[in-house]
């Protein structure tokens, strides 16, 4: 499974703290899945490793969510098949889905799929984008196109393409942690492409502490560039941006950031969204969208929703960064 907006811009987690106090025995799992790299901290008191057990999880996830899967549920609904039945959590993103579009007036929108295959960044190779190809598959896109009965996803039209990309990612860190917190484990971190979600302290017994990549030109290694290090307590932090993944075609940048309202990729003076939320799935549910919304939509919705915190780089008149974030945020002073 590849996913195509989060993880992009990453963030990193970083183990450097000023603590004293002895380490307990934690371990470390490390690998590759849906495209991207994972990374599992956890204390391990009963000397057990659990690479194997996350490895079947990820490979359940990728049986509900990867459209490069051809049995998977989410390539059965875009195939039509009438047959296909979501599992639990396929229906928990639709709900949440449904909750975040009707709050960001339609900036998330799982539809979108006949448009990202179309401007190149989902299974399907790059079509010739023109404004009537646009028109044509905008009347496939609009969450009111779709709706839930029982555990069938019903479609409109034949044409609609359900994309989860914007937010099974948070989503896959939230199955994973709560894998973790069934178990007892009381401190751990996961990360999947640079979500991350954390739970007690870190190996130094201090607040796990996240590195927020600077916005470059997506040639540079994560963690090499830090804008800033936050301190993430008992929540999970996602980040959008539009410097990891984009094409560049006559002399114009692309991102892959889809405005489903207009059909082309987002254009405003917003270069990344890291979200702080408290979990994954409504993270990674927000921070896209905020991207879409620009910075004034994005600053009115974080108004109304004094749950999120958010931390926004983006552009100004003279091409300079800029920061702005909301007061929840806690920095890491050292």
């Amino acid at each position: 499974m590849r996913i195509h907006l989060p993880f992009y811009v990453f963030l990193t987690f970083i183990f450097v703290s000023c603590g004293t106090d002895k380490p307990a025995h934690y371990r470390k799992i490390a690998g590759f899945t849906q495209g991207t790299t994972f990374h599992i901290t956890y204390e391990d008191n009963a000397d057990k490793d659990l690479s194997g057990q996350v490895d079947s999880i990820f490979k359940v996830f990728d049986l509900t969510f990867s459209e490069y899967i051809p049995n998977s549920i989410v390539s059965g609904i875009n195939q039509n098949d009438s047959t296909v039945l979501l599992d639990d959590m396929f229906i928990e993103v639709i709900n949440k889905s449904i909750e975040i579009n009707r709050e960001t007036h339609g900036a998330l929108d799982l539809t979108v799929g006949p448009l990202v295959d179309a401007w190149g960044f989902g299974p399907e190779k790059k079509a010739k984008i023109d404004s009537s190809k646009i028109d044509s598959l905008l009347q496939y896109v609009g969450m009111e196109k779709i709706r839930l009965e029982g555990r069938k996803l019903i479609k409109n039209q034949p044409g609609i393409k359900i994309d989860v990309n914007s937010i099974a990612q948070g989503y896959c860190v939230d199955v994973v942690y709560r894998y973790f917190e069934k178990l007892g484990i009381e401190n751990f971190m996961v990360e999947i492409g640079g979500e991350v979600r954390t739970k007690g302290k870190n190996p130094k017994n201090d607040t796990w502490r996240i590195g927020v990549d600077k916005p470059g030109d997506g040639k540079s290694e994560a963690g090499e560039n830090l804008q800033t290090i936050i301190l993430l307590d008992n929540k999970a932090v996602t980040t959008s941006g539009n410097y990891r993944k984009f094409f560049e075609e006559n002399g114009r940048k692309y991102s892959h950031i889809i405005d489903p309202h207009t059909g082309y990729p987002y254009k405003n003076s917003l270069l990344s969204v890291t979200v702080i939320a408290k979990d994954g799935l409504t993270a990674d549910g927000y921070d896209t969208p905020l991207m879409v919304l620009g910075l004034e939509g994005a600053r009115a919705l974080l108004k109304q929703h004094p749950e999120l915190d958010a931390y926004m780089i983006y552009s100004d008149e003279n091409g300079r960064f800029q920061v702005e974030y909301t007061k929840g945020i806690q920095f890491d002073k050292d």
